[in-house]
């Protein structure tokens, strides 16, 4: 299963690399370098991002409705980015976008951990994270109804809607260290998320700090989530809809889940990128549309089929 998914998303790598806006085949050095590969590992790295840690916050959380939404980390990315955009920062100077993007990750994930207490359980974290969630949401909706001119306007809604183009060698290495520090720390938490599937109480027995678990959960996920929103906007979905993909072939187990889901949630976010771009190459339009319109596309079936599984 690994391998296999290794190998696709190598395959969607190369696809990537070699399809643009002027059809398939090899592009010149330049945009090769500096548009087509930053664009297709960004897509890989923040597929990865989104995948893991709907996995770890699903077996954490003991929720398989969880996602990285859930906690409010992806919606506290998304207003510290809309703030850069607001007051013009981004204009300025082009690090602003992702570096607001990561402070408002981080300043999320600090709230979070303030709000569940001193000792945080999944009930616990679950509420700070709706509350969290449903402030970021206002706060955005805030600031597209005082939005400066319709050119922001539609500058900040095209954003929100998530979206690679044109992203940079700037971009990725902004983003690319948080991403995979997130990634290394969600995928060492396999023993304490098992321990935790068994229920809280077993765990501490187990000698499973279950508070400890959770905190390293919500930072990876802030970092890999967070800077990933930083660089692509909001996407959704993928989180939510990896884990179930995998379950039936590789069981219940959270732990087995985590490495097969960071390919899994690249894989996805590859493909999808590559549907954004072919669509204007295919279809009647004037440009390509937003990955996380995409995804949802894709998502929200997928979530009317589990809606469909535990109805009695």
């Amino acid at each position: 299963m690994i391998r296999g998914l290794a190998a696709l998303v190598l395959g969607l790598t190369a696809l990537g690399l070699l399809l643009g806006a002027a059809g398939f085949g090899l592009p010149q050095s330049e945009i090769l370098w500096q548009l087509r590969l930053p664009r297709t590992v960004l897509a890989g790295l923040v597929g990865a991002g989104l995948g893991l840690s709907g996995a770890v916050l699903q077996g954490g959380l003991r929720n398989r409705l969880a996602d990285p939404g859930l906690l409010g980390i992806g919606g506290g990315a998304a207003l510290g980015a809309v703030v850069a955009f607001y007051w013009g920062l981004s204009a300025r100077f082009a690090p602003a976008l992702p570096l607001g993007g990561l402070a408002g990750a981080g300043l999320a994930c600090a709230a979070l951990f303030a709000l569940a207490g001193r000792a945080p359980s999944a009930p616990s974290l679950i509420l700070a994270g709706v509350a969290l969630s449903a402030l970021a949401s206002a706060l955005l909706a805030l600031a597209l109804a005082l939005a400066p001119n319709p050119f922001a306007l539609a500058e900040i809604t095209f954003w929100l809607m998530g979206g690679l183009q044109d992203r940079s060698l700037d971009h990725l290495a902004l983003a690319a260290p948080p991403i995979l520090l997130g990634l290394i720390l969600l995928l060492r938490l396999g023993p304490g998320l098992d321990a935790l599937a068994l229920g809280e109480d077993v765990a501490q027995s187990l000698g499973r700090p279950v508070g400890r678990t959770l905190l390293w959960a919500a930072i990876g996920s802030a970092l890999a989530v967070g800077a990933g929103t930083a660089v692509a906007g909001s996407i959704g979905f993928v989180g939510l809809v990896v884990p179930h993909l995998l379950r039936p072939q590789l069981g219940e187990r959270p732990a087995g889940l985590l490495p097969a889901a960071a390919l899994a949630g690249a894989a996805l976010l590859l493909g999808a990128d590559l549907l954004a771009r072919a669509a204007p190459l295919l279809l009647p339009l004037s440009q390509e549309p937003p990955l996380g319109v995409l995804t949802a596309l894709l998502g929200a079936p997928f979530l009317v089929r589990i809606a469909r599984q535990v109805a009695p």
